[in-house]
């Protein structure tokens, strides 16, 4: 791979991350905002109810983007943790001594 298609996987994780604080920050921020609006005036509350349920919404999707971001860092874990081939014979030499 070229220099230019080169991917910095960390950087990308880390603005992911940030982008998904930002969203939620701001629709926790509108969604009090609009909490607000529906105690102090009720009949507000027919009309302001699908703004606050895309505020929600929003909010869902960004925890759903952390646990997608969570599983696949898992994953990438797993992959890089899982045994060498000296260390499987070790074990499986191990194995054949307690026989």
């Amino acid at each position: 791979m070229g220099k230019g298609k080169y991917i910095d996987s960390q950087a990308f994780i880390n603005e992911a991350i940030d982008n998904i604080r930002n969203d939620r920050a701001v629709a926790s921020t509108l969604l009090i905002e609009l909490m607000t609006i529906i105690k102090s005036d009720e009949t507000k509350h027919q009309n302001s109810g699908p703004v606050a349920a895309k505020y929600l919404e929003t909010l869902q999707r960004s925890n759903e983007q952390l646990v997608k971001l969570a599983s696949l860092l898992l994953k990438k874990e797993d992959v890089a943790s899982s045994l060498s081939d000296a260390e499987k014979a070790d074990i499986y030499e191990l194995i054949n001594k307690k026989q």
